[in-house]
């Protein structure tokens, strides 16, 4: 369970709230020169950055999604995984532009233990949304929003939707409340109002300023508490 927005007002804005269950995924927010993320422990006992923000601007974040026969694992050439596009992105080893070719070139796929969607987005506010074996956007307007369900084919997904989960609903009528000026504590106000609790609470919650070139996040729903990153 995640939720993740675009804002591109007289600030370029993004959000993203993190919501595991602490007994399947180990994670630790880690702190670079060149990156922030949150740093997934994988079995080749590398913390693994598929949510975070590179100092050049790019941000990408993967999603939880009920998966599709279409987007299945493929072991060959012509595919990508989403976690692999995700990361590479995050780590800057490829531009917005370079990922924009991918999926126009390479079908991408789930990776083998989990299927997952992916928004990325860079300093200018451009943004991709990617579901493997559904397609992609590249998406403008005001904002973009994100969830664990599909925005491409929402039929597909929806016979998924879990009962009172409305992250989705409550996200975009509030974004849709904000005009041109919209800032990071207005970012935090949306990401409280979907956080999660219990079993698959929100962990962490961050919010890029491109024009601050900085990263403000949250540990466990403690929003009151606060802290910066800055590159």
């Amino acid at each position: 369970m995640c939720t993740r927005f675009v804002y591109r007002g007289d600030d370029m804005i993004t959000g993203f709230n993190f919501d595991i269950d602490l007994a399947v995924w180990n994670h630790k927010v880690i702190k670079g020169k060149d990156r922030f993320y949150i740093g997934i422990l994988r079995p080749d006992g590398v913390r693994h950055s598929y949510h975070g923000v590179n100092r050049n601007g790019n941000v990408g974040t993967l999603l939880y999604v009920h998966g599709n026969s279409e987007g299945v694992y493929q072991d060959s050439k012509c595919c990508i995984t989403i976690a692999d596009l995700t990361e590479q992105f995050i780590q800057a080893k490829i531009s917005f532009n370079d990922a924009l070719q991918i999926v126009q070139e390479r079908k991408i796929v789930y990776a083998p233990d989990a299927t997952m969607q992916a928004m990325l987005s860079d300093q200018e506010g451009r943004t991709l949304i990617i579901e493997p074996g559904i397609g992609w956007r590249e998406d403008d307007g005001r904002y973009s929003l994100i969830t664990n369900y599909s925005v491409l084919a929402p039929e597909s997904t929806r016979p998924f939707l879990m009962p009172g989960d409305d992250r989705y609903e409550t996200a975009a009528k509030l974004l849709n409340t904000y005009g041109k000026h919209f800032t990071v504590t207005d970012a935090f106000s949306v990401l409280r109002a979907v956080r999660q609790e219990g079993i698959w609470a929100t962990r962490v919650s961050f919010v890029y300023s491109a024009k601050e070139h900085a990263v403000y996040y949250v540990e466990n729903n403690h929003f009151s508490q606060i802290e910066r990153y800055k590159f």
